[in-house]
């Protein structure tokens, strides 16, 4: 997916009938097999994603001994359609050409095993529902991709469906858990989390269920997490790590909300609610052979993705916030200038996170501890802001600003008198050495010492215009 796709959705208004204003907007589409054992069958999508597959739990079942139980899937991004294979046995071919990945267009020609499958865009838009709030229980953001998971996680509190989350690693599944719990009648019961990849193997069964005196050397009696959870929730992190036995004996408290401890005959009634959480993709799990298939289908009654947070640039500003508040740093008022200005947030926003959440809370909390608040990240666009840079543009010549005063406004507050001021002094300096590269971006950021990104950002903002680079081709200067 590519960074800050989600910023290719809009916001509808006046709405189509149907539409709240308030959602996300992602083009329709239709799938019809023309080729293959289920010739004839169509599917229209309703949602942003779609699995195709043999098994009973993909979006749409293609009953066909060639294809996978979960063979690939289709991703609305923006205005795109991107199609991912999930590790099939035959792959996918787009207009005959195999591919892990790739993009699709209307009435391009899928081949899933024998079965050939017909894509095309549909008139329709889907409207995928976002929330109004900005923080769901330990959770902040107001970007589209996170308003979009909270709709859903909305839903997750508001009943007892069992609830897989899935995202890359840092994305905060764990925290999203104890918001779902806490934001439902669960909330007063325990919240109870067992890391399913952090347990060995053979003592992974005890830890569940727990055992009595006896069953085995120096065992005494012991309760497990299913016990411990009773009236509340048991959060089981990373769950495509559960060996193939305990699948099967999960999969039994989960249907009849009963289970046994080691070495006891004796069966307990628990009322526990389970998420699962994972950063792999359970489907090619179950497609290798190492996850159960009936399991994942009852482990994802509602399955929740939360976007990295690339995709949620929109909420650096709460997160910063939000890491602020909770950190044992007390940052000096300088400090606290210094991450709300516009210069810092800039040099977030150009990073892209691959630790997503917890790289950027240790990132916030570093920087603070170490006073690097506002030229501490390399530049991707090939610049580097900061002393460096600027020395290497000490010997440019000198111009008419040497010698301009910036008005400073004493009536106002330190910080709204600083912000002033500073505008000011942007307009100024950037247009001078826009006049002196006439208008040419480019050349102006490099005299500069910053990236071009953000030297076209300060300039928007200083309300100055610039002309068009005709020599730049996206990577600097152009030959």
């Amino acid at each position: 997916m590519t960074q800050n796709a989600f910023r290719e959705t809009k916001e509808v208004g006046p709405s189509p009938a149907g539409i709240s204003a308030k959602s996300r907007v992602v083009r329709g589409f239709q799938l019809e097999i023309v080729e293959g054992p289920c010739d004839g069958a169509r599917w229209q999508s309703i949602s942003d994603r779609c699995t195709l597959g043999s098994d009973r739990a993909c979006d749409f079942v293609i009953d066909d001994p060639t294809v996978s139980r979960f063979h690939c899937e289709i991703i609305l991004d923006g205005r795109n359609a991107q199609i991912r294979d999930l590790d099939s046995v035959n792959g996918v071919f787009i207009d005959g050409v195999k591919v892990r990945d790739g993009f699709l267009r209307t009435g391009s020609l899928l081949r899933l095993g024998e079965s050939a499958i017909r894509f095309r865009y549909s008139g329709k838009p889907i409207s995928i529902p976002r929330s109004k709030r900005t923080r769901f229980g330990l959770m902040v953001g107001r970007s589209v991709a996170m308003q979009s998971a909270f709709a859903l996680l909305e839903r997750a509190a508001d009943n007892d469906l069992t609830v897989l989350l899935q995202g890359e690693t840092g994305t905060g599944k764990s925290v999203a858990a104890q918001s779902i719990h806490d934001e439902s009648r669960r909330k007063d019961g325990p919240f109870i989390m067992v890391a399913c990849s952090a347990i060995p193997a053979n003592l992974l069964e005890s830890e569940l269920f727990g055992h009595v005196k006896g069953a085995f050397s120096d065992a005494t009696d012991r309760a497990g997490a299913f016990e411990n959870a009773d009236g509340g929730t048991l959060f089981l992190d990373e769950i495509g790590e559960l060996p193939l036995p305990l699948q099967s004996k999960l999969l039994t408290v989960l249907d009849k909300n009963e289970f046994r401890r080691i070495g006891c005959h004796r069966v307990r009634k628990v009322d526990v609610r389970v998420i699962g959480a994972t950063n792999r993709d359970v489907r090619a799990e179950v497609n290798a052979g190492r996850f159960r298939s009936d399991l994942y289908f009852r482990i994802a009654v509602l399955t929740i993705r939360l976007p990295p947070l690339r995709e949620c640039t929109d909420d650096l500003p709460l997160l910063v916030k939000a890491v602020l508040a909770k950190s044992r740093l007390e940052p000096s008022p300088d400090q606290l200038d210094a991450v709300s200005s516009e210069e810092f947030l800039a040099s977030l926003n150009e990073h892209a996170w691959p630790g997503n959440i917890r790289e950027f809370k240790n990132h916030l909390e570093r920087s603070l501890a170490l006073d690097l608040l506002r030229f501490d990240m390399e530049d991707p666009e090939g610049g580097q802001e900061g002393p460096a840079a600027r020395s290497e543009s000490a010997d440019q010549p000198r111009s008419s600003l040497d010698g301009c005063a910036v008005a400073v406004d004493t009536t106002r507050g330190y910080r709204e008198a600083k912000k002033l001021a500073q505008k000011e002094f942007d307009r100024v300096y950037f247009g001078e050495l826009l006049r002196q590269h006439g208008g040419n971006v480019t050349k102006t950021a490099l005299q500069a010492g910053i990236g071009r990104e953000y030297c076209h950002r300060l300039i928007r903002s200083s309300g100055l215009k610039e002309k068009p680079d005709r020599s730049d081709n996206g990577h600097g200067e152009g030959k």
